[in-house]
């Protein structure tokens, strides 16, 4: 690929994306603000590790502000967090919150790139978290981005200078783009990337510092200042009716899974970045002090800005299309500079100025929202021109030349013109799927194989629409997604991307199928077709020691979008014994092996991701008691679905409807993850939750961030607990079982060290590290070069019942199907249960 076309494709994405969604219309105002960053060549790179990292009022103001490019460079995707909203965890909550970034940037006007690299949850030191990411391939990816945007300057989020002393990835996020700092203008580093790159240099780093850094707002009044630069980021922007900070807060408040909703605030606000290398400001109010950012820094731009800068200096609020004449004319002689960098750049950011401008609208819109490699798709296509400069419309390109138009017509002021177009999909076309899950990934980072979309948040789209227009003799072009438009009786006009999917895909219910016995299991599958009037056979592959029944099954559709659900007979060896199942449909001559997985809140595009069909099966030998459990939603979890794996009946319970004796029936309470920090009615019914622990019941808390839950909690426990940070965040650590014959290890499982093997992502967080007399810890864990931690599972009998404290992470354990985490968890509710009493008098235990 030529470097100009491997530019090009990621100068095109930011306006694409944007697109992608509800179309973007402009006030004259907006577009005003927007012909003021079109005459602003400079660029800003902020770089943290995850989603929600980035400071959105520093992008905000650099983008609003000073008019520059901003860029947000999120090291992860943020897979290893918690979801708030929904049952997304590991990859699909990657996908979920790579969209709010998105719906953040479109706010407070930045762009978005990421790195290959796995966000694994919380990481102690930058040393365990390189020694999980491959640091060649994500350091190479930060200088890929780098070259790639050009940017003049770099703010990083997080001090390179202080390992150990906040989350891992945060502090190597840093020092990867320190040190990337130097190696992007090595020709001998990561030399690949030169074949569709040019080596860059920036021109100063900054670290984007604040008195959290430095302990205490005191302590920060006393540093020493002269190494930093300060700016106002409360500026108010009168175009558009808002301040940067509510801006920034508008934006931050779209991480709706992390539950970042928040109030917007005004007034002027100081913001701090320190000088780490490069040229040194003089002007420290300006971070691009010394550098050259009007259209003088390429060559051929003195004539270009003259014209864009009379029309940001007389702009007609009342008739922008006054200045569509300058307008193309600038295009046009920008079509004939030679830094290509630039050219892309501002030639797509004017495209988008001059359909504002025009009022222009293109529009291609398909009768479905997916199709399927080989099929054909009637797409209604719109133009309208509502400006009075006269526009032809010359052809129109669909999927690089797969439908092609032309009109040669020219279009009247405010007259619709409509076109339908076939398209004919071709059948190598690929699947559309988010590009860094198409292939099986390593430990620490996704495996990309198309090296130019690396860096990019989202695929480009399926299919796009190109509009050549023609004024008055300059031919522009203009590219607009192919994208499903719709509407809702109760929601109105709706646009969702158009997506290519297999003809038939396969899935199960459960991501984990746990076989608690030797008993034969009828496994559900679902199917569904892509297409009408299609015909398959289904398959399920088992390893070796397990049987399944029959060997396949025939399906039959007779419409797209019809579902149904076969079964297949699955026996366990008789011993434990672990594995994944795969399913698979032979179908026209192909397997088609994936199942279809969708991401859709009103809050992101709708988004379909393609997962092979697989799940992991799991033999146990476990012993449980009781049979009925309560469940409390905390956070969002799959806990309940994990336990009705092994045979408990789980109901879950609607706090505010609790009432005095509603609990007796249930053998055990269990509280989903955080629940005391995301369920406010629980203040009002932790009464008679431990009412019933004290008539004999087990209430089990899962974890909660510390001192997050408010006043209205005295104490979340019957007895002194104080929660803490305190984690444990190597899944490979040594456990110890402390309280060697508490029944809670010894009962109806026998608890051993092999149970803790297989464990995913850490071992547990948020522990108490205070606790009264009352409670007995029952192990002991630590990560390198740490003090033992001994709360993260705490028991303390009440009335007649138990109360059980645990930041064991069984939200990630239970669903990935680690065998000693469902035996722990069985005791935990089995504890003290009359069918355990009864078993321990006939063994004449206590």
């Amino acid at each position: 690929m030529p470097k100009f076309n491997a530019v090009l494709l990621f100068a095109l994405f930011y306006f694409l994306t944007v697109q992608a969604q509800n179309p973007k219309n402009y006030t004259p105002s907006e577009l005003h603000h927007e012909i003021q960053k079109l005459n602003f060549l400079g660029t800003a790179l902020y770089v943290a590790a995850h989603p929600d990292d980035e400071n959105q009022r520093i992008i905000s103001y650099l983008d609003n502000n000073v008019k520059a490019r901003t860029i947000y460079l999120s090291i992860t995707r943020g897979d290893g967090g918690q979801n708030l909203i929904g049952p997304e965890l590991k990859e699909m909550l990657g996908v979920l919150r790579t969209q709010e970034l998105l719906q953040a940037r479109s706010i407070d006007g930045g762009e978005q790139r990421f790195t290959r690299a796995v966000d694994f949850g919380y990481s102690k030191h930058p040393d365990e978290t390189l020694a999980i990411w491959d640091k060649e391939k994500v350091l190479g990816d930060v200088v890929r981005v780098i070259r790639d945007l050009k940017p003049d300057i770099i703010i990083n989020r997080f001090d390179h200078r202080s390992p150990g002393t906040t989350h891992g990835h945060h502090t190597t996020s840093a020092m990867l783009s320190f040190e990337a700092f130097d190696l992007t203008n090595d020709p001998n580093s990561y030399s690949e990337q030169l074949s569709t790159l040019d080596t860059w240099q920036p021109k100063r780093l900054f670290f984007n510092t604040s008195w959290w850094f430095y302990g205490s707002r005191e302590n920060f009044e006393k540093a020493d200042k002269s190494n930093l630069a300060s700016v106002d980021i409360g500026v108010y922007y009168p175009e558009l009716g808002l301040s940067n900070n509510e801006i920034a807060a508008m934006a931050r408040s779209q991480h709706k899974c992390q539950g970042f909703g928040q109030l917007t605030s005004r007034g002027s606000t100081g913001e701090y970045v320190e000088f780490l290398k490069g040229d040194p400001l003089k002007d420290k109010r300006n971070l691009f002090d010394g550098i050259n950012t009007s259209w003088s820094r390429i060559n051929g731009g003195d004539a270009i800005g003259e014209i864009l800068d009379a029309v940001e200096e007389n702009f007609n609020f009342t008739n922008p299309s006054e200045h569509l004449t300058d307008l193309v004319k600038a295009y046009d002689m920008l079509q004939k500079v030679n830094d290509e960098h630039w050219k892309n750049l501002k030639s797509n950011h004017l495209r988008e100025i001059i359909i504002a401008a025009a009022g222009l609208y293109l529009e291609a819109n398909p009768d479905v929202a997916s199709t399927t490699p080989g099929a054909s798709v009637s797409i209604m296509v719109e133009a309208i021109n509502r400006s009075n400069l006269p526009i032809t419309l010359k052809n129109i390109t669909i999927g690089n030349g797969a439908a092609s138009l032309t009109p040669n017509r020219a279009l009247i002021n405010n007259k619709k013109e409509t076109f339908e177009m076939v398209l004919s999909i071709p059948q190598n076309k690929s699947y559309s799927s988010p590009y860094w899950l198409k292939e099986k990934g390593e430990l620490g980072v996704y495996t990309v194989t198309e090296t130019d979309l690396i860096g990019l948040p989202e695929n480009p789209a399926s299919f796009e629409a190109t509009f050549v227009l023609d004024f008055n003799g300059t031919e522009i072009p203009f590219t607009e997604p192919v994208v499903r438009k719709y509407s809702k009786p109760d929601k109105g006009e709706l646009f969702e991307p158009f997506v290519v999917l297999p003809e038939i895909t396969i899935g199960f219910e459960d991501d984990v199928l746990i076989f608690a016995d030797g008993d034969s299991k009828q496994i559900p599958l679902k199917v569904t077709a892509g297409v009408d009037s299609i015909s398959g056979q289904v398959s399920l592959q088992v390893p070796s020691g397990w049987s399944i029944s029959p060997k396949s099954k025939a399906i039959e559709f007779s419409k797209k979008g019809e579902s149904k659900t076969v079964f297949f007979t699955v026996t366990p060896p008789a011993n434990e014994s672990e594995g994944v199942l795969s399913a698979s449909v032979s179908v026209n001559g192909k397997i088609e092996n994936k199942t279809l997985l969708e991401i859709a809140y009103d809050h992101i595009p709708k988004q379909s991701v393609l997962l092979p069909a697989e799940a992991k099966i799991v033999r146990l030998d476990i012993a449980k008691s009781g049979n009925l459990i309560g469940y409390i939603q905390g956070a969002g979890d799959k806990v309940p679905e994990s336990l009705e794996q092994i045979g408990y009946q789980v109901e879950t319970l609607n706090v505010d409807e609790i009432q005095p004796n509603d609990l007796a029936k249930y053998d055990g309470i269990v509280m989903g993850i955080r629940a005391y920090n995301t369920v406010d009615a629980l203040k009002f019914k932790q009464g008679l939750l431990l009412d019933y622990v004290r008539n004999g019941g087990n209430l089990i808390v899962q974890y909660n961030t510390a001192r997050r839950w408010g006043a209205q909690f005295d104490n979340i426990a019957p007895y002194p607990l104080t929660i803490s940070r305190d984690r444990v965040t190597d899944e490979f650590s040594p456990v110890e079982i402390i309280a060697k014959n508490h029944d809670l290890v010894n009962v109806p499982n026998k608890i051993s060290g092999k149970d803790f093997e297989g464990w995913v992502q850490e071992r547990g967080l948020y522990f108490p590290n205070e606790w009264s007399d009352e409670f007995t810890p029952i192990l002991s864990m630590y990560d390198k070069g740490e003090s033992a931690k001994k709360g993260s599972l705490l028991v303390a009998p009440y009335g007649k019942g138990n109360y059980i404290y645990t930041g064991l992470s069984f939200f990630r354990e239970l669903p990935a199907g680690v065998p000693g985490a469902y035996k722990l968890f069985a005791n935990m509710i089995s504890l003290n249960n009359p069918t355990q009493q009864d078993n321990n008098n006939a063994k004449g235990e206590r």
